[in-house]
């Protein structure tokens, strides 16, 4: 049955909605501002939502902010604009703001070191909080000894700054890389390290050390290289030019330093995977874009976004978030392959 329009044509109040579903208005705040769970029916909630949906309403956030005595607006601090993974982590948080009238406002801080500058004349009165991706613990100062809630996404989660945190498990992404290696039979490694001071590079190289210092007759060496192509390309040439045997998989800390490492395996007249083998981190665009395909670890940078942008929810309601990490998924391609004969 069709819901009941408004009288007059007037833009719908969420009195015409509770009368179209047949609830109170206090169920329709509930429902609408999504405090419903354990207090309405999953059926009366799907009624109020019908019924939101047919009359068109839309509620009035100027109002209901005046209220609540909020912006209802977040910062998302990420170390820059042109790397695809933040602005997945931004599509995710964003999504989930505006399920709950929010909104987010981007903003980059050099490099992810900083300092990030406060970005708003007075932070505390612009903003509800702030999420911040893949910083620096010192980068962040602005926010720090406010009472601006601060939520850190793939951080050093000993930090004791920041009222949530959202991890990836960063340290199972390099230990899968190096178990398919070593199954391949690779022994002799180049570890191709961001050059960039990071809790989330620290904790890959320590879970790479670990791994490959547990096995007999295995060489690794680590190789820091600047987080651009050109860079990565020649520490990579480096790296594969030393003295010594030749290192028959070169571990990046990301695609895009493995993308520099494939150029540089290319230009010293060998091939990917049958003199090197090659793998990156984070599965970007780039990783099927190189020929062969890119072996890397699949970061759902979305999903991140998402979690960091419903833990500050919670803060700002009071309630604990969620304190486990999302995990990480190898995706072999074709970059590697066993190792050439001696």
């Amino acid at each position: 049955m069709k819901a009941p329009e408004p009288v007059g044509g007037a833009r719908p109040t969420s009195r015409d909605v509770a009368r179209a579903a047949g609830v109170s208005q206090a169920t329709v705040s509930l429902v609408l501002g999504d405090k419903w769970r354990g207090r309405v029916s999953e059926r009366t909630a799907g009624l109020v939502r019908d019924a939101a949906r047919t009359l068109g309403y839309r509620p009035n956030l100027a109002a209901r902010n005046l209220r609540l005595g909020r912006t209802r607006t977040a910062l998302l601090v990420v170390p820059a604009l042109t790397n695809e993974f933040f602005a997945r982590v931004y599509t995710g948080a964003a999504s989930v703001a505006a399920r709950h009238g929010f909104g987010v406002v981007l903003y980059p801080s050099p490099a992810g070191v900083g300092p990030a500058r406060d970005p708003f004349a007075s932070a505390r009165a612009a903003l509800d909080g702030v999420i911040a991706s893949s910083m620096a613990t010192d980068a962040l100062t602005a926010f720090r000894g406010t009472d601006l809630p601060l939520v850190m996404l793939d951080s050093d989660p000993s930090d004791e700054g920041s009222a949530a945190q959202v991890n990836l498990d960063v340290a199972d992404g390099m230990r899968q890389v190096t178990d398919h290696l070593l199954a391949l039979g690779h022994r002799r490694f180049v570890h191709l390290a961001s050059a960039v001071p990071s809790w989330t590079f620290d904790v890959r190289a320590r879970a790479l050390h670990a791994c490959l210092g547990a096995v007999p007759d295995v060489t690794v060496r680590t190789v820091p290289a600047p987080l651009d192509v050109a860079g990565a390309r020649q520490a990579a040439q480096h790296a594969l030019t030393a003295p010594g045997p030749r290192p028959t998989a070169l571990v990046c800390d990301d695609d895009v330093l493995a993308a520099g490492a494939c150029k540089a395996v290319r230009r010293l007249g060998l091939r990917v995977p049958e003199d090197v083998s090659v793998t990156g981190f984070d599965d970007l665009a780039l990783a099927t874009a190189l020929e062969p395909e890119l072996t890397t670890v699949r970061l759902p940078a979305e999903r991140i976004g998402e979690r960091g942008m419903e833990a500050l929810l919670a803060v700002l309601e009071g309630h604990a978030p969620r304190a486990d990490d999302l995990p990480v998924t190898l995706m072999p391609r074709g970059s590697t392959a066993p190792p050439p004969a001696d």
